[in-house]
């Protein structure tokens, strides 16, 4: 990777956020100047050695990023977002809710809608206002479509122990499996295993869930990348709609749409899934602190 630069005697300014605690390191580069390479955004999202993060968000504009600038006429906004080892995901929910929140705070756009490039493409946000209280209005994000790719058969394993699970993906892959209790997945200090072999030659995310009520469900996930985290908003949408699915409910053949609460070790997401196939989330964003990074640690991240 190139240099992380910065003028000289000053620090590279960051923010810190989260969604439903799912936490980032938000990096402001409007203009596209930074390399951030994955030894560097590891190093960022280290609890101990950095600043910590369950992942980056790289705040750019689209017509600045090669990755991002065909999407330019259509989003002013791209979220360049890495995983806490450094690694590119195409995706990120709660990190979208995040980002959005950021550009309105940092009066880069409105409160209201917005869209915001990815690399699974872009998405529409509505970022409501400010409570009377001066909480920050709550970030619904037009995830898209759901896919149910084949095959059948697909098993998520922790031990000796083996579930059923759902392929669904939200612009990135997920597999989703109903269990009696939260605590069978384990410590997901590690990737639990999936089978058959090379249905995820990417990785997967893999997401335990349980029952709290009528359309009201729990669950913990291992996000690729990352590990346990306490919140995916892709992972809550991907539980939804295989949820729905599970239950009978398709609201492409019923024509109305269906929403699910999914309680995260974090925080509660609201989902809903419409007749035409786009999936809604709908929950808080915060931005918790601001700062620079010390120009010598700077200077002293991987080369």
């Amino acid at each position: 990777m190139g240099p992380v630069s910065a003028p000289t005697g000053t620090g590279l300014p960051f923010l810190k956020g989260h969604g439903t605690q799912n936490d980032f390191v938000i990096v402001p580069d409007p203009d596209g100047r930074l390399d951030l390479g994955p030894a560097t955004v590891a190093r960022l999202c280290d609890r101990r050695a950095g600043i910590g993060g369950d992942g980056l968000l790289r705040v750019v504009r689209s017509a600045a990023d090669p990755a991002a600038a065909h999407l330019a006429g259509e989003a002013e906004w791209f979220m360049d977002y890495r995983n806490s080892d450094g690694s590119i995901a195409e995706m990120c929910g709660n990190g979208v809710r995040v980002f959005a929140h950021y550009l309105v705070q940092a009066g880069l756009a409105k409160p209201g809608a917005l869209a915001v490039a990815t690399r699974a493409g872009v998405r529409q946000v509505r970022v409501a206002g400010p409570a009377a209280d001066g909480t920050p209005g709550e970030v619904t994000v037009d995830m898209g479509r759901a896919l149910l790719p084949g095959p059948d058969g697909i098993e998520v394993a922790v031990d000796d122990r083996v579930w059923p699970a759902r392929n669904v993906n939200m612009g990135n892959p997920h597999a989703v499996a109903f269990v009696d209790s939260l605590d069978d997945a384990g410590n997901l200090y590690t990737a639990p295993r999936t089978a058959p072999e090379g249905v995820y030659p990417d990785g997967v995310n893999v997401e335990f869930v349980v029952d709290r009520g009528p359309r009201h469900v729990a669950m913990r996930v291992h996000e690729r990348g990352s590990g346990e985290t306490r919140s995916c908003g892709t992972g809550a949408c991907a539980v939804a709609v295989a949820a729905a699915r599970r239950d009978g409910i398709d609201p492409a053949v019923t024509g109305e749409a269906v929403s699910y609460t999914v309680d995260l070790p974090g925080g509660r997401l609201v989902i809903e899934e419409f007749p035409d196939g786009r999936v809604e989330m709908t929950g808080p964003a915060e931005i918790v602190a601001s700062g620079t990074l010390d120009p010598a640690w700077l200077a002293g991240l991987p080369a």
